[in-house]
């Protein structure tokens, strides 16, 4: 009966890890999809599939989207995320201090933090420009493209670093290679001053400002970061660090929610 019990639970926690490789996929791919498209990316049994997005469906984590069986994310997730949010002062306070900084500069103020071994803004609030410089919130980019990736994860080891980072996201969106050990080197210099700023390796105009918030001992969870035109970022560079280091402190000392 043990024994049966046992396979049982693993049988759940199979089911229950397929239904958010099914929730993340759609997360990532930005548009709705059906059940055979859903099975085929993520290489799982297409009854599994369907039987879970049944599930899904009943239960209003994702909804039909039209007549052809594409689902996409549903209406409860927006209700789900909204209780987290009420629940953690963080994220109001968040969204105050981004909001000032993005007046006070002028530029885009971003709160950007790891999702397993990628990287992604959190919260957003974009700067007073008549042209958009920003990132969509929670789409996953790869750690070594980003200035903030130097930050989170400079408190691991080389060897973690190479673990941790997939070998192909060190090519860059240019076709290039970037250096493991060269980036490690960066992490490093980061790591010592808690500030990394760079021209943005994503496009060819913008310069990219990272500064790690304070929590939870020595380790670096998350950055507030600014991204300014190329020249404006260098003609202020000093005033964009301080800007930063002001944030991060305040929002150090509200307590970040563990990631």
């Amino acid at each position: 009966m043990d024994v049966m019990a046992d396979q049982a639970v693993a049988k759940r926690a199979r089911g229950l890890d397929r239904a958010f490789e099914i929730l993340d996929y759609l997360r990532l791919r930005r548009e709705p999809a059906n059940p055979n498209e859903i099975a085929s990316q993520i290489g799982a049994p297409r009854s599994s599939v369907y039987e879970l997005v049944g599930l899904l469906l009943r239960q209003g984590i994702l909804e039909h989207v039209d007549g052809e069986g594409r689902v996409y994310l549903g209406r409860k997730l927006f209700f789900l995320g909204n209780a987290y949010e009420e629940h953690y002062d963080f994220t109001r306070e968040c969204d105050r201090v981004l909001e000032g900084l993005a007046t006070e500069t002028r530029e885009t103020a971003q709160f950007c933090m790891l999702d397993g071994n990628k990287y992604a803004v959190v919260r957003m609030r974009e700067g007073a420009r008549p042209f958009r410089i920003s990132s969509d919130i929670g789409r996953p980019v790869p750690i070594p493209w980003t200035a903030s990736g130097r930050l989170l994860i400079a408190d691991m080891s080389d060897s973690e670093i190479l673990d941790f980072v997939p070998r192909e996201d060190f090519r860059l969106p240019d076709g290039s290679w970037l250096d493991p050990m060269a980036f490690i080197g960066e992490a490093r210099a980061a790591a010592r001053t808690g500030v990394f700023t760079f021209d943005s390796i994503v496009d060819s105009f913008t310069r990219c400002f990272a500064v790690a918030v304070p929590g939870m001992g020595r380790r670096c969870i998350a950055t507030v970061c600014l991204v300014a035109p190329r020249d404006d970022g260098v003609r202020n560079h000093d005033r964009y660090i301080d800007a930063l280091k002001a944030a991060a402190v305040r929002l150090g000392s509200i307590g970040i929610p563990k990631p």
